[in-house]
């Protein structure tokens, strides 16, 4: 028996697991408030140039007829200049409608339209005109951290153990988040959300790994899905913590941040991963783990039998290492042409599910409407996408649900292109489409990525996708920084780009219910079409080619 079989045996999602399970997929409630705060935090708010002759305090509305006299017409975004005013004598233009501005000119202070938030840290550290790009440049910098994050913490998650990490990861959390509560200055802001995208990374990693390695193969893709939907939790959670602190995001920074510190008292009851304790040699530690899966899940069996059981797995993998042929290398990945095209288009499928996902997730404040209504929006339609993908993900493969969704979502996007701006909510349903369309995309490219490589490159190939998902995550804020030049701009570069790879993917094959090929060369043989007819005559076969090559 190997610890696969034991798991079946003593319940491979069992009591015990789903009680663990559910505890575990709570952290990812917390990672999405962190990831998606941006949005409030760095909320997009009317802004005017402040005249000579206003107070920092005074009001956003003007009369017409000061508005006019003030400010110069931006006929690109239909609306009077936020970032220019004119040189004229303010005193007497209140007094006069004769006054003729020479010449227009940069200002350096702003009034901030206040009727929906009172205070963000755009207002504060004043991330508009010629420093609007700080804003996106923030959140890129979140998931810079988000990166660094899954590389840091996915190493020294398999060295010191993902128990460790989670705890490390909550603490990062912690005191960064509440760092950001108290910063007075832009860069200083921007670091500490550095460090709270890595944290989320670590937690969510080390919660997703712990979950998935106390359960069999059979549940792997449910728990996998499940965790997102808690994510998803989060996401609807966002717009009510910053509606109940619009008054100051630091209040809101601060009611997000501290419930984190509640999973530190996880290190007394999550038990660390069984097998990454048999990995490293800790025996004695995983019994005692597995005889309280036992109890729980009411299975009578002794330790004695599980430390058996456990010796005989451990021995078939030393002899499985002795056999195994040397390792295959990261360039591997593009050597021949098969695995190359393979390659290419995962990375690519990763780029931009991520960045279409966060794109649009980010930017609802450039879509009109009431901003949290359109936020929780956003949140909802993820979950019939989730629900969707585990009802059809079995059932009609893998290919038909990603490129699918992708060719969805982009004709969606483009679709905006065609509808009048007064009618807002019509480019919202469009919008909304495409945000449930790329996250039952992007919640199924995990499971298809691992399946389009051969065992020997596997984890490499998820890495190197996770990579391209967080370069995504990266650029979209700048992407959305572009409808300060058109405002469709954005969802015009997420409907082309989900299009362009979503109908360049369908050259994949499907892997549903096909045998994954162990080396390269398994790879190469079977995508060869040389190989079909060889299997057509060859007698072995009886000239059941199909039934052959179904094994693949």
């Amino acid at each position: 028996m190997t610890f696969d079989d034991l798991l079946n045996k003593i319940g491979d999602f069992g009591k015990y697991q789903k009680r663990i399970y559910f505890f575990l997929c709570l952290p990812a409630i917390s990672c999405a408030l962190h990831k998606l705060s941006g949005v409030f935090i760095l909320a997009k708010t009317d802004y005017r140039c402040q005249l000579p002759s206003e107070p920092a305090n005074a009001s956003y509305y003007l009369p017409p007829n000061i508005m006019n006299m003030s400010y110069p017409f931006d006929y690109k975004l239909d609306h009077f200049s936020s970032c220019k005013m004119y040189d004229t004598n303010f005193t007497k233009a209140y007094y006069s409608s004769n006054i003729t501005a020479n010449q227009s000119i940069d200002c350096h202070r702003w009034i901030y339209d206040r009727h929906d938030f009172q205070n963000t840290a755009v207002m504060e550290f004043n991330l508009v005109c010629d420093r609007a790009w700080y804003k996106g440049t923030a959140d890129s910098m979140l998931m810079v951290g988000v990166m660094l994050g899954s590389i840091i913490f996915g190493y020294l998650s398999d060295r010191i153990g993902r128990k460790n990490i989670f705890v490390i990861s909550v603490l990062l959390q912690g005191i960064a988040g509440c760092g950001m509560a108290f910063t007075q200055e832009y860069w200083s802001f921007t670091f500490l959300r550095v460090l709270v995208g890595a944290s989320t990374s670590g937690l969510y990693l080390a919660a997703y790994v712990i979950g998935l390695e106390f359960v069999s193969s059979k549940y792997r893709m449910v728990v996998g899905v499940i965790i997102q939907m808690f994510f998803s939790v989060g996401f609807l959670l966002t717009s009510g913590f910053a509606y109940a602190f619009h008054e100051n995001w630091r209040y809101f920074q601060l009611a997000i941040t501290i419930p984190t510190l509640f999973y530190t008292t996880y290190y007394w009851f999550v038990p660390e991963s069984v097998r990454w304790l048999l990995t490293n040699g800790k025996q004695e530690k995983a019994v005692q783990i597995l005889q309280k899966v036992c109890r729980v899940n009411g299975v009578d069996i002794s330790g004695k039998d599980i430390i058996e059981i456990l010796e005989c797995d451990v021995e078939k993998k030393l002899t499985v290492q002795a056999d195994a042929q040397p390792k295959a290398s990261f360039f591997d990945l593009f050597k021949h042409p098969e695995i190359l095209k393979r390659s290419i288009i995962i990375m690519l499928l990763w780029f931009v599910n991520s960045t279409a996902y966060y794109g649009l997730s980010w930017s609802t404040s450039n879509l009109g409407g009431n901003q949290y209504f359109v936020f929780n929006l956003f949140g909802i339609v993820e979950f019939p996408a989730y629900i969707f993908l585990l009802a059809t993900l079995n059932k009609w493969g893998r290919k038909i649900n990603i490129s699918g969704f992708l060719i969805l979502a982009g004709l969606a996007l483009l679709a905006t292109l065609a509808i009048p701006k007064t009618n807002t909510w019509v480019v919202i349903f469009f919008a909304m489409m495409a945000k449930m369309s790329i996250t039952a995309s992007y919640g199924a490219v995990y499971v298809y990525t691992a399946e389009q490589f051969p065992t020997v490159v596997r984890n490499m190939g998820l890495g190197v996708g996770s990579f391209f998902a967080r370069i995504g995550g990266i650029v979209a804020p700048y992407i959305n920084n572009t409808s300060e030049i058109w405002v469709n701009m954005p969802l015009v570069v997420y409907g082309g780009l989900a299009l362009l790879v979503g109908v360049w993917s369908l050259v994949l094959p499907e892997t549903l219910n096909r045998k994954l090929p162990d080396t390269i060369e398994d790879l190469i043989a079977m995508s060869e079409k040389k190989y079909k007819l060889v299997l057509k005559n060859d007698p072995a076969t009886n000239g059941d080619a199909k039934k052959d090559k179904d094994k693949y």
